[in-house]
């Protein structure tokens, strides 16, 4: 999903939040690379299009953007997060070590993961972008 695809700004109104033209410019570079941005590659993209625009304001507003869930981010295990738009329904990612392919789990795999520590520990989980990390068929049988 893009964020072209869901309503944001109405989102961002209900909460109580202005969409910004640099909030604008952040969600449409991580929309247009794809998804698993790394904070390095929306700040380029970002300056690219609004030299004006500095480092802390883009760092600051992936932040916000993370906190009110209409991005994502996630250790992908490349040494800082990266962020992508948020889905309208979670997603998770299996990661191998080796060669680093990343593979897509829909979230019904880590459903019942999450509900057991909900029961079991009286905590509710929030996290709608895992990353597991480990080794692939493929390199394991090597």
């Amino acid at each position: 999903m893009t964020h072209r695809t869901s309503d944001y700004a109405r989102r961002l109104h209900e909460g109580g939040f202005r969409v910004t033209p640099q909030r604008q410019l952040i969600l449409d570079a991580i929309c247009d690379s794809g998804g698993h941005a790394s904070p390095d590659d929306v700040y380029s993209a970002v300056h690219a299009k609004a030299p004006a625009v500095n480092r802390a304001t883009v760092y600051r507003n992936l932040d916000f953007l993370s906190n009110v869930r209409l991005v994502t981010s996630t250790d992908m295990g490349q040494g800082t997060k990266v962020y992508e738009i948020a889905c309208a329904s979670p997603h998770h990612h299996l990661v191998c070590r080796e060669c680093g392919e990343v593979t897509r789990i829909d979230h019904a795999m880590v459903k019942a993961f999450f509900a057991k520590i909900e029961r079991e520990c009286d905590f509710t989980v929030e996290t709608d972008h895992l990353a597991l990390f480990g080794v692939c068929g493929h390199c394991r049988d090597k």
